[in-house]
């Protein structure tokens, strides 16, 4: 089914706002995959804040120009699902985790920060821990050195504690 004029334009917009406020664009190859299992990493996609659609690709192209994943236009053709995320990981995390799973979806290129992706750059982004971990980490590395200096502390009020007492204990002997 073909889209009149109206309904590209319509597309190309919605494109064009999804790029705006996206970091990330992955796109891979679809060609193969199941009904369910499309709608299997749609609903992870969805559940992940990741915007997964697939788009004729001249219309892609047109919606992406002048944005910072203009970049990866000429990788844009054949069947493709195009993932825009907000999230600097999120998109190449969602496609990344279902190509384990499945041989049928082929990452074939990505875009962050202005710069293009090849294959293995969209996996080493799926493979950078979540903002969320990266702050706990962090956190962690902030509460260790108190942690420490509180554990050493208590070490030394232990050993004071003992030795008063192990005074004490032969005083008490000499006087009975």
């Amino acid at each position: 089914m073909s889209l009149n004029r109206s309904e590209k334009e319509a597309v190309i917009s919605d494109v064009t706002g999804l790029a705006a406020k996206a970091q990330t664009l992955v796109i891979a190859e679809y060609r193969g995959i199941t009904v369910a299992d499309m709608t299997k990493l749609r609903n992870n996609a969805r559940s992940n804040g990741v915007s997964l659609s697939v788009l004729k690709n001249t219309l892609a192209r047109r919606a992406v120009a002048g944005s910072s994943f203009e970049i990866v236009s000429d990788q844009m053709t054949g069947p493709l699902i195009y993932g825009f995320s907000e999230d600097a990981v999120a998109a190449a995390k969602v496609v990344a985790e279902f190509a384990k799973t499945n041989d049928k979806l082929v990452i074939r290129a990505g875009a962050y920060g202005g710069k293009a992706l090849d294959v293995n750059g969209v996996k080493q982004l799926a493979s950078i821990p979540s903002k969320e971990v990266l702050l706990a980490q962090l956190l962690g590395l902030m509460q260790s050195p108190i942690s420490r200096t509180a554990r050493v502390l208590s070490a030394l009020a232990e050993q004071r504690g003992a030795g008063a007492a192990a005074e004490a204990a032969p005083a008490e002997a000499v006087a009975a």
